[in-house]
């Protein structure tokens, strides 16, 4: 049998007249608190179940649990899972690179942290050492369950990395030329203690800040970081020197020693070619001795006489003091000739001028 309303709830809907109006729909449909129950059972269900809707983003994975266990990884995109209390899901961005600071806070204030920025170097010298560590997470699992606090573990690993290695390390090279390789060394100290922890995370990049000495003690130590890089310096302009004068010798050295075989290959095919000729003039002399001899003394006397000084001699002054004529000097000369004697008995000299000869050439 079909039941319909009352006339009453269709005119006036005023709020007063619902309860009255309640009652009598009561009387009119007896099973319509099931109904409603029923309505409002299916109601919460269907909001209970739209519950496990979510979402995962990219660079992210979704972790499952049921009943607190590990179940199942989602990967980007709309998802779903049984409501709580029976699964839960915690969505762990995988790609972003989080960031870590030991031995000082830059939030909400720069401020320095003294118990986790001094440290003790290997030569027993205090130093004042501060340092990023920027890292993400590469296992989700193991970052969400396997270490309680995983941040927490991250920095008290990191400070244990990096006094480790400075522990190792000089003050010099911690304060000069050793910061790459203390960075590169705490790194990997740092990665293969979070490994044996479990702890799912990756160490990207260990970067130092500042490494200082003691605010007490800095600017002695700075006098002698400088003195030490003047001294490198100067070591590095020396070794430059000698990288630019080495070749220089070396080609130096390499030149005098192919002159020095150049002019032993010259004396020794002169002197071949001067014993081929010696031995071409003595095969001739043995054929002509007469004729050999005499053009070899006119040949001499050609090469010898226009490098000799010529010197004209009087016939008439044999006997007495040799006057000369030094034909090379361009100058008018005077030749003395001797007069007849005179009236003491005794022959007088007379100058008189003579034209210059030309060198090479002789006058008798």
């Amino acid at each position: 049998m079909a039941h319909r309303f009352p006339d009453d709830f269709a005119g006036d809907n005023t709020w007063g007249q619902w309860p009255a109006r309640w009652e009598r729909w009561l009387q009119h449909m007896p099973k319509a608190p099931m109904l409603v129950v029923v309505i409002s059972a299916l109601l919460v269900l269907l909001l209970w179940l739209a519950t496990g809707i979510y979402t995962v983003g990219p660079g992210e994975q979704g972790m499952i649990r049921r009943f607190g266990k590990a179940v199942a990884v989602s990967g980007p995109g709309l998802r779903y899972h049984w409501p709580y209390p029976i699964e839960r899901v915690e969505v762990v961005n995988m790609a972003a690179v989080r960031r870590l600071e030991v031995g000082f806070r830059s939030t909400p204030r720069y401020r320095v942290v003294p118990q986790e920025s001094l440290m003790l170097t290997g030569d027993e010298n205090i130093v004042d050492a501060q340092a990023i560590v920027q890292y993400r997470v590469k296992d989700p699992g193991a970052y969400l369950f396997r270490v309680a606090d995983p941040d927490q573990a991250l920095r008290d690993a990191a400070e244990v990395g990096l006094r480790s290695v400075i522990g190792r390390t000089t003050i010099e090279e911690v304060l000069t030329l050793g910061r790459v390789d203390i960075q590169d060394q705490t790194r990997q100290f740092l990665q293969q203690l979070l490994d044996t922890y479990q702890a799912g995370l990756m160490v990207t990049e260990v970067k130092l800040q500042v490494v200082d000495p003691p605010e007490q003690v800095k600017d002695a130590f700075h006098e002698v970081v400088r003195a030490r890089e003047d001294r490198e310096r100067l070591i590095n302009e020396a070794r430059g020197y000698q990288e630019d004068m080495m070749p220089k010798a070396r080609g130096q050295a390499e030149q005098m020693l192919r002159g020095a075989e150049a002019y032993k290959a010259q004396r020794e095919i002169r002197s071949q070619g001067e014993a081929a000729k010696f031995l071409s003039i003595l095969e001739e002399y043995a054929k002509a001795r007469d004729v050999t001899e005499q053009r070899l003394y006119i040949e001499t006397l050609q090469r010898v006489l226009p490098k000799a000084q010529k010197i004209v001699i009087s016939p008439h002054l044999e006997g007495s003091l040799l006057p000369f004529l030094p034909l090379r000097d361009q100058k008018p000369h005077e030749v003395t000739k001797l007069s007849p004697p005179g009236p003491h008995g005794k022959p007088e000299a007379t100058a008189t001028p003579q034209s210059p000869v030309s060198p090479g050439r002789s006058t008798r």
